[in-house]
């Protein structure tokens, strides 16, 4: 996985993956296993321990790296396979390190305008599910009723916490939680939006997504999917009847935004939309 020019990692300590949440290690134990990995952690054995406690199936990922490390690396053998398993994790290291840098990223320039004429945010509830730091809760809270930043990485929340107070939105929450384990009742929200969160489930993200969301109200996606490609994602999406549209975001290409209104139920109080 190559770095994505995020963050410059060429003077961090490989101990910053002691910084690393049980969600990080929960996608690590997912990839494929590589030397690199394997000559860093067996310099660093408190790093190993740690990653291996936070998620114990990630010990077999580190297992095999392991196997395929230099065990004798010179310093400039270990520095170089550091900074090679640090270049690609700069998502994460970004998001527990520098969260306003990540907040200046050229791609979230995208205009507001892209995301408030999906819906009327006016008077309404809202869920943001995998925050980060706030693009879309912001954007919406000054016409919501409430905005629930749901986010599970500590430092974004802290982040969220100290931005909600700056910009004088004492109606967004920073919350904990996953897009399949939202911690908010069944038909609570009116409209849940999420961008670049969809994808690793299919229909364990669709089916909580809807759980949370009342009969009525309203599922969006700023963004979904790359606009360049027919993704599997989007393929699931139209077949559960979103709508889609084209928009840019800065420097990133053409992405494609979706929504989707659940069905009315006679179980649950009806609301007006515009």
């Amino acid at each position: 996985m190559p770095g994505l020019g995020w963050l410059d990692v060429s003077d961090l300590d490989f101990n910053v993956l002691l910084l690393l949440e049980p969600l990080h290690a929960v996608y690590m134990a997912q990839r494929q296993p590589d030397a690199a990995m394997g000559t860093a952690i067996g310099a660093h054995p408190a790093v190993r321990w740690y990653l291996g406690q936070i998620h114990p199936p990630t010990q077999t990922y580190l297992d095999r790296c392991l196997a395929l490390a230099n065990r004798h690396p010179t310093a400039e053998e270990l520095r170089r396979a550091e900074l090679a398993v640090l270049d690609t994790m700069q998502d994460w290291l970004i998001y527990i390190l520098d969260p306003a840098q990540y907040d200046r990223l050229d791609f979230l320039g995208w205009a507001d305008d892209s995301l408030l004429t999906m819906a009327d945010f006016s008077d309404r509830v809202v869920l943001d599910v995998g925050a980060g730091s706030g693009r879309l809760a912001f954007t919406v809270a000054p016409y919501a009723r409430a905005v629930y930043a749901v986010e599970p990485v500590a430092n974004l929340r802290c982040y969220l916490w100290e931005k909600r107070t700056r910009l004088g939105f004492d109606n967004v929450f920073p919350i904990d939680g996953l897009i399949t384990r939202i911690p908010i009742e069944d038909n609570f929200a009116d409209i849940l939006m999420a961008g670049h969160v969809f994808g690793d489930d299919f229909e364990a993200e669709y089916a909580e997504m809807q759980r949370v969301v009342h009969p009525g109200g309203l599922i969006l996606l700023h963004p979904g999917t790359n606009a360049s490609s027919e993704t599997e994602a989007h393929k699931f999406l139209l077949s559960k009847g979103f709508a889609f549209a084209i928009f840019e975001e800065p420097g990133d290409g053409l992405k494609r935004k979706y929504w989707l209104r659940l069905d009315q139920s006679s179980q649950s109080k009806e609301k007006s939309y515009d």
